[in-house]
């Protein structure tokens, strides 16, 4: 069965080219499109789709409309996964969209767009209860956090801080290996370093590992 979509998004011509891209996907499906929040939501009340994909403002108010969507769904629909599409790398939004949990949620910059394959895996991510994050956002929160003397992730080693970047997107060991040209034997001894540096329970799964990050960085903002 192909992953199901609500698209929302106001301007008409970065929404057409979304709807487009994304339908060259096999295993994905666009069951509505809509350009402001109460759209959004009465589409998602009519189709029941896997995943929302929504633009971070739209109307009516043009603020953060995406965030107060993935927040609603969040009680009315919690089985709906959510990617936001956003212009800012700004902690705040991601604090709000992952306040009540990082499971099912994605945040990522729109310049990520043009690469369909970043899209198409954060959306097939949350339709699966993953988590992914911008890489740009991850850096904004680790250096927000970090600015305090007493934060546990100025314990962090140059590598332990790689290593929670590339965790933070949703990464498996393997893939983060590949990535900071590691062994996965090292990546998880460097994880499980990590985790005992911030006080956080191991987890092997994927999307929990995002969950406790980002909620420990949530906690310290």
């Amino acid at each position: 069965m192909p992953i199901r979509i609500v698209l929302a998004e106001d301007q008409y011509l970065v929404r057409e080219g979304l709807r487009r891209l994304l339908e060259t996907q096999d295993d994905l499906e666009i069951a509505a499109v809509c350009d402001d929040l109460d759209s959004l939501l009465a589409a998602v009340d009519a189709e029941r789709p896997d995943v929302v994909v929504t633009d971070i403002r739209m109307p009516p108010g043009s603020s953060d409309e995406g965030i107060q969507a993935a927040t609603r769904l969040r009680e009315t629909h919690p089985e709906v996964g959510v990617v936001v599409l956003s212009q800012y790398a700004t902690p705040s939004y991601v604090l709000a969209l992952l306040g009540r949990g990082s499971e099912g949620r994605a945040y990522l910059l729109k310049e990520r767009v043009k690469d369909v394959e970043q899209l198409v895996g954060a959306i097939r991510s949350v339709a699966e209860r993953g988590s992914v994050l911008d890489p740009k956002v991850v850096e904004a929160l680790v250096a927000e956090n970090a600015r305090g003397e007493e934060s546990p992730l100025n314990e962090l080693t140059p590598r332990e801080h790689d290593v929670l970047r590339e965790m933070a997107e949703g990464k498996n060991n393997a893939a983060i290996a590949a990535t900071l040209y590691l062994t996965e034997r090292s990546v998880e001894k460097v994880i499980h370093s990590i985790f005992l540096k911030l006080g956080l329970t191991w987890e092997p799964a994927v999307h929990k590992r995002v969950k406790a990050v980002v909620l420990y960085l949530a906690e310290s903002a």
